[in-house]
């Protein structure tokens, strides 16, 4: 089942809260921050793409990632 673009980013905010043991705040930092370093424009354009496994996988990518500053470090 997908998600609307809007839902699967509040879905990987909060596996990442929930997953990781960080603020509401953090979380929502580091999606913001993947958001802008375009992360998620695949996502916003093939709607397959946004399915609860995949947010799984997106959410450890971007804990991960965290402490990059360079946006390159959220593109695999």
């Amino acid at each position: 089942m997908t998600m609307s673009y809007e839902d699967y980013l509040n879905e990987v905010t909060t596996l990442i809260y929930e997953r990781y043991d960080v603020s509401e705040a953090a979380a929502i930092k580091f999606v913001v921050r993947a958001q802008a370093a375009d992360f998620f424009t695949l996502h916003d354009d093939e709607p397959s793409m946004r399915t609860q496994e995949r947010a799984e996988q997106d959410a450890k990518t971007i804990y991960e990632q965290r402490n990059q500053s360079n946006a390159k470090a959220f593109r695999k």
